[in-house]
């Protein structure tokens, strides 16, 4: 179960762990103006929150944000990420520069964000609409906001946003709520056994049979069955990256989807993607194996 505390006059606030932010863009974010939203938990109301301690915070890298959330850095922290679940199931994102204590209101936009529990197989779609906040110049937003569905409502999630623009360039951002006692939770969770074989043995969008024999007919699990991940968290320039963690890939944990070899770092990122190849709505985003490549 997630760990909530109560927030006055606020929906209590989940702590998030980092899974991924993509980089690629180099440029310094725009200076803006700093604002606050009327309805913002206060300083005091922040420290409340579950988890939200300078230790955990530092141990992952991310800061507390002002709202209770976790910062998620973008673009080699050329900007950032606020993230949120309320204890009513309410997804909040909220942009910021390059100083993470200043609002960002970016092109006003739609985003679709990719939710599923921890341990499942199959991804639900949620369209975040943005939110002006006091101080957004007209056709900009700083909030984005989607109702989770109930059946996922207080469950450790994984949550992908595939784009976001700023300033003209996109982005994807991942992250997965932290729950009690489930140690280091940055990368995806396995998929349950039974979801597993199903995800793993079953043909579906780009995903087919000829693929299923040529992994094995296994599922991930079977086939790196004590494998032993280290994760590199700075790929250098021309290193193969997984393309779910935009981490250094391991070409002993190498899948082959629509007839292509790609290369992960765990296992449970080949969940990740896999489950990712047989959804329509995220099939698009999938690229060509040599894309995935540190620029």
């Amino acid at each position: 179960m997630l760990r909530t505390n109560g927030l006055p006059g606020s929906a209590c606030a989940v702590v998030f762990t980092l899974l991924v932010a993509v980089s690629g863009c180099n440029q310094s974010a725009p200076k803006v103006d700093s604002a606050t939203s009327a309805s913002s938990p206060t300083t005091s109301e922040n420290k409340q929150v579950a988890g939200a301690t300078a230790e955990e915070s530092s141990e992952h890298g991310h800061q507390v944000g002002g709202h209770g959330g976790i910062i998620v850095s973008l673009g080699r922290e050329s900007y950032h990420v606020e993230a949120i679940v309320t204890a009513k199931g309410e997804l909040q994102l909220y942009t910021l520069g390059n100083d993470e204590t200043r609002v960002l209101d970016i092109e006003s936009q739609e985003l679709v964000a990719y939710v599923k529990s921890s341990g499942g197989a199959d991804s639900v779609s949620l369209q975040l609409q943005p939110k002006a906040q006091p101080g957004d110049e007209n056709g900009k937003a700083s909030l984005f906001v989607a109702q989770l569905p109930e059946s996922l409502i207080g469950q450790s999630l994984v949550v992908t946003v595939p784009n976001i623009t700023i300033g003209g360039e996109r982005f994807r951002l991942g992250f997965s709520t932290e729950s009690e006692g489930h140690g280091d939770t940055s990368m995806p969770a396995k998929v349950a056994d039974d979801e597993e074989r199903k995800l793993y043995l079953t043909a579906g969008g780009i995903y087919t049979q000829a693929d299923i024999e040529a992994n094995g007919n296994m599922t991930a699990s079977e086939k790196f069955r004590g494998f032993m991940a280290k994760h590199d968290m700075h790929p250098k320039p021309g290193d193969k990256i997984c393309p779910v963690t935009m981490t250094k890939a391991n070409p002993q944990c190498a899948w082959i989807v629509g007839g292509k070899k790609y290369e992960f770092c765990c296992p449970p990122c080949v969940d990740e993607f896999v489950s990712w190849a047989k959804n329509e709505d995220t099939i698009k985003d999938i690229l060509e194996p040599d894309a995935y490549v540190k620029k």
